[in-house]
């Protein structure tokens, strides 16, 4: 129960004062580097052609961005929609003197490949990745760059917003978890750095990129952890905004979750010397936020197992009580779920069992090395 307490609570609390006594702010200017963003795809139709207009929409200029979209090996028309906007003379990435460059691998080998051979060829000072799905406000490429007038800072990343929390109950519960997230990213950074990226919108110094292993689940959370270890900070800037739409139901959360959760414990192999206090700036951020919470499920079934052998006692009836409380309120959750009632009282506990369960079926994949660095996407 402590130890549960001080990863949701006691850390938290931790954070806060620390972010009043030790906050380090940054240093932004309105910087123009050259830039180049670059997005990998992988049968997004659906969203590639829109996704390279955003990006020649956003409050930069274009003779400083330099535009690689990557497909891995899609078979759907990804290909052929990047590949038009290239060949069109008329098109306005052409009239805009924005350099469009396409990388295309017929066999699909994994984003961490492609990215590994993109960032090297990239022209930019500062490299900005992103997905296809995800679309940014206008300011927030400008925004982003601004970090980097501070010298300080090697990764800057933006704030993930879901514009449809309202429209289910598990995507409220989801919605309250990932307010709670972004909280704690933004009190990290404003003492240090914060423990991973938002993917769908973040930042690097060209120089610093570290070349992730090929078998590396999460390029978001492993690229910002290396920037750190070179002595940069990695910080949270919430002016710079992409919108995305929340999971639908509780199994597409649950199939995102198990594979960031699975990469998580990758990640704590990894990047191991981060969890060493005399070597890093982040030990405590790094060891209560990633691995606490990731292994909070251990004491969840400790606590409750320990429980039943002591609830014919007070205050442990009381403990238990609360326990199946929590979980009958869980279950009522998954059932609303099911009819598509809305309740938040409900899908918070809902989607915090979801979670965990996720760590969980993450820690045995892990364990049994199954796990592939190729996303599939789950339904919508």
């Amino acid at each position: 129960m402590a130890v549960l307490a001080y990863t949701y609570f006691g850390y938290p609390l931790l954070l806060w004062i620390g972010s009043k006594l030790f906050s380090k702010p940054v240093r932004k200017e309105q910087i123009r580097p050259y830039v180049t963003f670059v997005v990998v795809a992988y049968n997004e139709e659906e969203y590639i052609g829109r996704k390279i207009d955003n990006i020649l929409s956003l409050d930069y200029p274009h003779d400083k961005l330099e535009i690689i979209i990557g497909s891995d090996g899609s078979t759907d028309n990804t290909e052929n929609i990047i590949e038009e906007y290239a060949r069109s003379q008329s098109h306005h990435v052409t009239k805009s003197h924005v350099k469009y460059r396409v990388i295309i691998s017929k066999e699909r080998r994994g984003k961490i490949s492609l990215l590994n051979e993109i960032v090297p060829q990239a022209k930019g000072e500062i490299i900005v990745f992103s997905d296809a799905r995800q679309m940014f406000d206008v300011s927030s490429l400008r925004e982003l760059v601004s970090n980097f007038a501070d010298e300080k800072v090697g990764c800057a990343s933006g704030e993930l917003v879901f514009d449809d929390e309202e429209k289910s109950g598990v995507a409220g519960g989801i919605g309250f978890y990932w307010r709670y997230e972004k909280w704690m990213r933004k009190l990290e950074s404003n003492i240090h750095s914060m423990i991973g990226a938002t993917g769908a919108i973040y930042a690097i110094r060209k120089g610093v990129f570290t070349p992730p292993p090929p078998n590396t689940i999460l390029d978001d959370v492993f690229i910002p952890l290396k920037v750190v270890e070179k002595g940069f900070r990695a910080i949270f800037d919430l002016q710079a905004k992409a919108f995305d739409k929340a999971a639908a139901t509780s199994r597409e959360e649950f199939t995102r979750k198990v594979r960031t959760l699975t990469g998580n414990f990758q990640l704590f192999v990894l990047c191991r010397r981060l969890f060493n206090p005399f070597k890093s700036p982040v030990a405590v951020q790094f060891f209560s936020h990633k691995f606490l919470r990731a292994v909070a499920f251990l004491f969840l079934m400790a606590l409750f197992a320990s429980n039943l052998f002591l609830m014919d006692k007070f205050p442990y009836s009381i403990t238990m009580a609360g326990q199946v409380l929590f979980y009958a309120i869980a279950v009522i959750g998954w059932i609303l779920e099911k009819t598509s009632v809305k309740s938040k009282l409900c899908s918070i506990p809902y989607v915090f069992c979801v979670l965990n369960f996720a760590a969980l079926k993450g820690f045995l994949n892990f364990l049994a090395g199954k796990y592939s660095i190729k996303w599939e996407k789950a339904a919508r």
